[in-house]
């Protein structure tokens, strides 16, 4: 942008515009998707439960760092973050999902560990660690009953 400011270009700021334009949707592209137009402002209570739960469990993911661990793993740790009472945030998960919430949690956790196992390398311990599971073989279980299959066969 400086090279074309200084630049003797007669249309030089119409360039500039658009260099902006483009570094804008740049920036809108990398914002988080929201999933629609209720969950953003929520039209009901229930309505903004369930989105403030959505982007909690979101804001957990991706890990990236053998260091890093999800905070939030239990039904009653999110209704805690959330401020409301577990039965209420069952219900109102039931309500508006149709699903509840240990299994939106545990759908959640699956999909990323599928992930981490397809796209890093890091012993299956680890992942477990990661995502909340102090004893690996609690992990084993969990991803065999999401998956029919076990992290090392999803991972082969």
């Amino acid at each position: 942008m400086l090279q074309e400011i200084a630049s003797d270009y007669q249309y030089k700021y119409d360039v500039l515009r658009n260099l902006v334009s483009e570094l804008i949707h740049t920036a809108l592209k990398l914002r988080p998707a929201r999933l629609s137009a209720n969950h953003v402002s929520g039209t009901t209570a229930a309505d903004r439960i369930t989105a403030m739960f959505l982007e909690l469990i979101e804001r957990q993911f991706p890990i990236e760092s053998t260091m890093q661990r999800i905070q939030c793993r239990t039904p009653g740790e999110f209704a805690a973050q959330l401020n409301v009472h577990i039965n209420h945030l069952n219900k109102v998960l039931k309500e508006t999902s149709g699903k509840t919430t240990s299994r939106i949690i545990a759908e959640r956790i699956a999909i990323e560990a599928r992930a981490m196992l397809k796209h890093t390398n890091w012993h299956i311990s680890e992942i477990a660690w990661c995502l909340g599971f102090d004893d690996p073989s609690h992990f084993i279980k969990f991803f065999k009953k999401s998956t029919q299959t076990t992290p090392h066969a999803f991972r082969s």
